[in-house]
């Protein structure tokens, strides 16, 4: 493999590291190779080869502090609680975004706690995803849910709007992802290794039928879906969608180059149900759909909650 893609691979969690940068710094002679300077980008690698880095110039990150960011809490207990995240917010500090995030909200909230305890996010969103975090407080709280995860006994449920007619109304999407050797920032599904990824999904409404183009394609129309996660992959829900050919209304990376943006992704963490990790209790949690969204499905004549007879299809995905 290229030297340039082998660091990339390793280095691809550092802040600002892009294949762009390594190759300049393998241009510029702060690379080496079994301690000499490697001779060009496209340099191959060979099994037992040792690479080194001068990263002197990296950043590196902070321990994040507490600060007064607001906070959406849907529920809360001595053992967990569940925020409504809004669209915008960053979930955990980066490089570009070190302060001003929802982990920061969640450390100055858990200066009241008690000694010992400290939030961990169970589940991440991006930024312009709207919808349910889960936080536990405790080391056993995290253990005992990340179990639960495991066994898929949690149940995520997404609210989507995308484009066109999925067809079937209902089903399972199957296909494994990965990073983007090009882009570490973006997802591709892939028939060659990756993580494997598995969505349930529904169409729960559909826009009223507008002209179609000369292919005879709907470009018009759109679609409200609840999609389950099985898996939790990064970028699951965003790029099984759009490989299907419903991209996500509003998604920058992977939706339609031709549609306006408005600035985020129609994709919204709607509910998560699980069994309580102390009380062993059910317990579902839901984020009301926020006030974009609402917006949206009205300008395309989608109700809100949808009606059951509006699709054929029921309102409850199979189970898990």
């Amino acid at each position: 493999m290229r030297v340039d893609l082998v660091l990339l691979r390793h280095l691809g969690h550092e802040p600002q590291m892009s294949r762009a940068r390594i190759q300049r710094w393998i241009e510029s002679g702060r690379v080496t190779i079994n301690g000499h300077p490697v001779p060009r980008v496209a340099w191959r690698v060979a099994a037992g080869d040792r690479l080194c880095v001068d990263m002197h110039d990296v950043r590196r990150r902070e321990v994040p502090r507490g600060e007064p960011v607001p906070l959406d809490v849907i529920y809360e207990d001595a053992h967990l609680l569940a925020v409504n995240k809004p669209a915008g917010l960053v979930v955990h500090p980066s490089y570009r975004h070190d302060t001003g995030t929802l982990l920061n909200g969640l450390l100055h909230r858990a200066a009241h706690w008690p000694s010992g305890d400290s939030p961990a996010l169970l589940t991440r969103l991006d930024k312009m995803t709207s919808g349910l975090l889960l936080v536990a407080k405790r080391a056993e709280v995290v253990a005992a849910l990340q179990r639960d995860m495991r066994a898929q006994r949690i149940e995520k449920d997404y609210l989507a709007l995308v484009h066109g007619l999925p067809s079937p109304a209902r089903g399972t999407i199957t296909l494994a992802l990965d990073r983007d050797p090009w882009d570490r920032r973006r997802v591709t599904v892939t028939d060659r290794g990756g993580q494997p990824a598995v969505t349930r999904y529904q169409r729960l409404a559909t826009s009223p039928a507008a002209a179609d183009d000369d292919a005879g394609r709907d470009t018009q129309r759109v679609s409200l879906m609840q999609c389950r996660l099985v898996t939790g992959r990064m970028h699951q829900l965003r790029v099984h969608l759009s490989h299907k050919g419903w991209p996500i209304v509003g998604d920058p990376t992977y939706g339609r180059a031709d549609t306006p943006g408005r600035g985020r992704q129609a994709l919204h963490a709607w509910r998560l149900s699980l069994m309580h990790p102390v009380t062993r209790e059910g317990l579902t949690l839901e984020a009301p759909l926020p006030d974009d969204l609402q917006r949206l499905l009205v300008e395309h004549h989608i109700a809100w909650p949808p009606d059951r007879h509006a699709d054929q299809t029921t309102v409850r995905p199979e189970p898990a």
